[in-house]
């Protein structure tokens, strides 16, 4: 028997004005499967995230999540984006449990919570510090920490690691498949980075314009757990040559321009 997805769109589109962001879409995704999303700019990657997150309604279609309809509704999804949005003037612990204090104020048992995340994924002894002492690996952690506290299934994480340097860049995603791994959470990751979006996914999601659509979605045939030297096997390549092959065999500059909205 095929498991129920976790989220569905169905039909999910968005217009502005005569302008077409993202076409009609079909995506289903199973319960604790990591799905990356990738395509070049205004390929509608950030048009399908609002629309699932609730803060953009669609043109036509619906979005599900254990099979109720959330379409137009917030709360329903954690949302990460590339900035970390910590606030300055609140500690490490307070950023975590940010979305408690905004609720109404965070619970005994809720700042516990915060502080257990921050031992078990390296932050431990950060706990008290304000961000500005912090790397920029280091706020991502905390921003990823504060989405979990969210207690949402499904994750959306929009260019999370775009801001970060190379290196800093790989440690963050290893140690985010760790957390993944722990978690059992449902994430849709956009990244522009191709590499990236193969080692941390289960399947790729390829976009293109002309409008805004989804061309193909790709298995990534890679056992896990995977080490940095996955990067350099030749299914690795191979499968990301076929990726760029289709975005830039179907990529147009002038739709690239025209839909910033995307």
């Amino acid at each position: 028997m095929e498991q129920a997805p976790k989220l569905a769109l169905m039909g999910v589109s968005r217009t502005f004005g005569d302008l077409t962001a993202l076409s009609s879409t079909e995506l289903a995704v199973k319960p604790g499967e990591f799905i990356s999303v990738v395509g070049p700019s205004g390929c509608g990657k950030s048009t399908m995230f609002n629309i699932v997150a609730g803060v953009l309604q669609p043109s036509t279609g619906k979005v599900l999540i254990d099979g109720k309809d959330v379409t137009n509704q917030s709360g329903h999804v954690g949302y990460m984006l590339q900035k970390d949005l910590l606030l300055p003037w609140r500690t490490v612990l307070d950023n975590i449990v940010l979305g408690a204090v905004l609720k109404g104020g965070a619970s005994r048992a809720e700042r516990d919570e915060g502080v257990a995340l921050a031992r078990r994924y390296g932050l431990g002894d950060f706990i008290n510090h304000y961000p500005a002492a912090l790397s920029g690996g280091m706020r991502q952690r905390v921003a990823l920490m504060r989405t979990l506290a969210m207690h949402h299934d499904v994750m959306l994480l929009d260019e999370p690691f775009g801001a970060l340097d190379s290196q800093t860049r790989l440690s963050m995603q290893q140690w985010l498949l760790s957390v993944w791994e722990k978690e059992k959470r449902t994430i849709v990751f956009v990244t522009h980075d191709i590499d990236e979006a193969i080692f941390l996914a289960d399947r790729v999601v390829v976009m293109t314009p002309r409008p805004g659509r989804i061309h193909e979605i790709i298995d990534v045939p890679i056992e896990r757990p995977r080490p940095v030297s996955s990067l350099t096997r030749p299914e690795f390549v191979a499968l990301k040559q076929r990726i760029l092959g289709t975005i830039y065999n179907n990529a147009s500059p002038a739709n690239e321009e025209a839909a910033p909205h995307a």
